[in-house]
């Protein structure tokens, strides 16, 4: 079984008659007046591939059904809400992707939807599996600066300089990391404030500006490779939000490594 996903980036003017699709679908499509309601919505196809074309679905066909029957529902019920002067909700958002997964149900032959994701800003990303609106995922990211060393008093110099490289020099070096948390949640009893200062308080304060291996009682013994930091994350993490369940804990060291763990 192969997952095949696409996405489509669009922008609202909640205030304004809708517009063309304009000519940077890359940037946006349509491409706001302005300032704009930028989203992006991607969505997860599931399926076997066609034996005469090797495509689960062609993506150029996903991009038109999203266009054509996804985007205007969020155009719509996005417009009202606003003009009303009605805030839009994690729950309203969550019944958007709801009606949304039942707009492109039967749009693509043979494959059927099996996710879709709305991506709120470049740091944050609300989904739904399976057409289960009643639980939905939310992920967020935040960033801490650390330093850390890597070694291990088993090992000779010259091998802890082959395993770990320049991450075994003595004085050490740091990171700019990137933390990702996903949690799922009720669409009703999603709240971001609580969300966001369970991490802070929990994670964020205990890892940012600090020496990993003096300043953390965990990596004294245990190296702080990228798996380790993200063991820690989730045991840090897990339990902490209420209704909500840790789903993932996913921890960049560059914008090129990452780990992500699942529990």
């Amino acid at each position: 079984m192969h997952k095949l996903s696409h996405e489509v980036r669009f922008s609202i003017n909640p205030f304004l008659a809708e517009g063309d699709i304009g000519f940077n679908t890359f940037a946006s499509g349509p491409p706001g007046r302005g300032l704009a309601f930028f989203l992006e919505l991607s969505a997860e196809l599931t399926g076997e591939p066609a034996p005469d074309t090797g495509f689960v679905v062609n993506v150029s066909d996903i991009d038109s059904k999203l266009r054509s029957f996804a985007v205007p529902v969020f155009a719509e019920r996005i417009k009202s809400r606003c003009r009303a002067g009605r805030h839009v909700g994690f729950a309203e958002l969550t019944e958007l992707l709801r009606s949304v997964w039942e707009q492109l149900s039967d749009k693509f032959g043979g494959a059927v939807v099996s996710g879709l994701s709305l991506k709120l800003n470049p740091y944050r990303r609300l989904s739904i599996e399976n057409g289960d609106g009643g639980m939905v995922y939310f992920s967020e990211k935040f960033e801490f600066a650390a330093a850390h060393k890597l070694w291990n008093e088993q090992f000779s110099e010259q091998e802890n300089f082959e395993r770990f490289g320049s991450c075994a020099k003595a004085t050490g070096h740091g990171h700019n990391y990137v933390l990702e948390v996903a949690i799922k949640a009720p669409a009703d009893g999603l709240n971001v404030i609580d969300f966001e200062r369970a991490v802070d308080a929990e994670l964020i304060s205990v890892l940012d500006h600090k020496n990993l291996n003096a300043d953390v009682a965990e990596f004294r013994e245990t190296n702080p490779t990228l798996g380790n930091i993200s063991v820690f994350a989730w045991n840090k993490l897990v339990g902490r939000f209420g209704k909500a369940t840790l789903d993932c804990v996913t921890v960049w060291e560059t914008d090129k490594t990452y780990c992500s763990y699942y529990g």
